[in-house]
């Protein structure tokens, strides 16, 4: 897997999926295929015109969408604010990480402000050598950081049970090291977020060290993209702006399903275009899947 983007001296922002285009100053991973055991395939796409400014007034007739160059029937279409959300916040606690705990504190709550909705979710996970839902699904901003204060005063403690209120996430594990990073994205898709629907998304808070995971950087990848869940990661030098723009993605992005002509499971892979039919508009989307 490779890295492209260059990375200023600010915030620095990756995805681990395809669907989102690269923010400015920002890192990110190429497009990988994705694995599907269903007909119903699932497309999350961004789009944006020739300034690179965000098209948020789509409209089903205005995408076509091609599986190997045969065109789909789209089945379903929705814009992103008219999809509930569910957001996972994944925030390093190692120690690399010490000296960022009250900027993720305050950058958390302003962007629970901004992006959560009346219909939206949000969870919170902590990583170092071990993972722990510190706040369970929530509509609430200001409750998701009430539980992480409590577990910040909590970790200052000398009780060896402090953290037993604060359930490990994925199956006991012993680490001999402290920065679980792939693991706690890879458990945040499978165990958290498999039952929700609508849009689902990880934001998280870590350096991308990682140095006692169980799961690589491709399986990861690739169960997040065949979940459908889109994975953003902020890395800090100083402040920027990048969460307003991680948000204006959520809000203007578009989902569109189709049940492809060709129905074989024969293990091919089906490469997926979305096209829009107005002239000077560039989609960011997933490169396909593997038909499983």
């Amino acid at each position: 897997m490779k890295l492209s983007g260059q990375c200023s001296n600010g915030l620095y922002v990756y995805c681990l999926t395809s669907l989102l285009v690269i923010l400015g100053g920002g890192l990110a991973f190429s497009q990988e295929p994705i694995h599907v055991a269903v007909n119903l395939v699932n497309v999350a796409f961004s789009v944006r015109d020739a300034r690179g400014g965000l098209v948020e007034n789509l409209a089903k007739e205005d995408v076509e969408v091609f599986e190997d160059a045969v065109p789909q029937k789209t089945s379903f279409f929705a814009k992103s604010t008219d999809v509930p959300l569910t957001l996972g916040l994944i925030v390093d606690v190692s120690g690399s990480q010490d000296h960022f705990s009250k900027q993720h504190e305050h950058d958390l709550e302003v962007f629970l402000k901004e992006v959560l909705g009346p219909r939206d979710r949000a969870f919170l996970v902590t990583f170092a050598n071990h993972i722990r839902v510190i706040s369970d699904f929530s509509p609430s901003g200001p409750e998701i950081i009430e539980r992480m204060q409590e577990y910040r005063a909590r970790d200052k403690g000398k009780d060896k049970k402090k953290h037993a209120e604060f359930p490990e996430l994925g199956p006991p594990e012993s680490r001999d090291l402290g920065t679980a990073f792939y693991d706690s994205i890879y458990y945040a898709v499978t165990e958290k977020l498999p039952r929700e629907s609508g849009r689902r998304a990880l934001l998280v808070f870590s350096d991308g060290e990682d140095n006692s995971s169980s799961h690589n950087m491709m399986t990861t990848i690739e169960t997040a993209q065949a979940k459908d869940v889109v994975v953003y990661a902020v890395r800090y030098t100083e402040k920027e702006h990048y969460f307003r723009q991680i948000a204006e993605e959520l809000r203007t992005s578009y989902e569109l399903a189709y049940y492809p002509t060709n129905s074989d499971k024969d293990e091919t892979f089906r490469k997926i275009v979305v096209r829009p039919k107005r002239a000077g508009l560039k989609v960011r989307t997933k490169t396909g899947y593997f038909s499983r």
